[in-house]
């Protein structure tokens, strides 16, 4: 049986693709030269769905994709893992979730008299991570344009996530606290597992030997 193989269309993207053709799944058409969704593959039937990061996981856990690869930033921030499984760290996309402040200043925390205002997309993880350090915060969510939000006033810190730190940098803020290591990873929805195990595990066998190999 064929598997639907949803996957994040943004940056690592071309990774991913990279990695599927190692294992012999293939677009039969240029995903560049079109505005499509969906692509059918040169092996054995398979579907390719470009999507969002963030819809992934919801495709997968419903069962719209047999499997699906996205950040662990996204599913750190999904609000259920209940219908999928996290099967594999492919390696690949690799960043960090992290706290950004103004540049030289010593403590956030330590300056401001009420609650710290945290900028992110990352509400979730942003709420767990200051909890956990006892400290009240007020989670305003953007989008995007997270960098100008301390400079804007909007913000004291915000949660991000951090490649080269060269965007802070441009916009007056320096990286602090890792809350979490970011890679791409590859998820399965729990009904496949049993209606297509053996295509599933030799799927994810697949990878994981070109993973391994890398």
């Amino acid at each position: 049986m064929a598997l639907v193989i949803a996957l994040n269309r943004g940056r690592i993207l071309k990774q991913c693709l990279a990695l599927l053709a190692k294992v012999g799944i293939e677009p039969v058409e240029d995903m560049d030269a079109s505005r499509k969704l969906i692509f059918q593959t040169r092996s054995q039937g398979h579907k390719l769905v470009i999507m969002r990061g963030s819809d992934v996981p919801t495709y997968v856990e419903y069962g719209a994709a047999d499997v699906g690869i996205t950040g662990k930033d996204t599913l750190l921030e999904s609000a259920s893992s209940s219908g999928y499984y996290e099967r594999l760290d492919l390696k690949i996309g690799r960043c960090r979730i992290m706290t950004a402040v103004p540049k030289g200043t010593a403590s956030v925390a330590a300056s401001v008299a009420g609650p710290l205002r945290v900028a992110t997309k990352f509400v979730k993880v942003s709420r767990d991570y200051f909890e956990r350090q006892g400290l009240q915060v007020s989670i305003i969510r953007l989008a995007g344009t997270m960098e100008i939000a301390p400079s804007m006033d909007l913000a004291d810190c915000i949660v991000d996530l951090v490649d080269t730190g060269d965007t802070l940098k441009a916009n007056g803020l320096e990286p602090r606290e890792t809350i979490a290591e970011i890679t791409s990873r590859l998820i399965v929805n729990r009904a496949s597992m049993k209606t297509k195990f053996d295509e599933v595990e030799d799927f994810v066998e697949a990878l994981r030997s070109v993973v391994n190999s890398s």
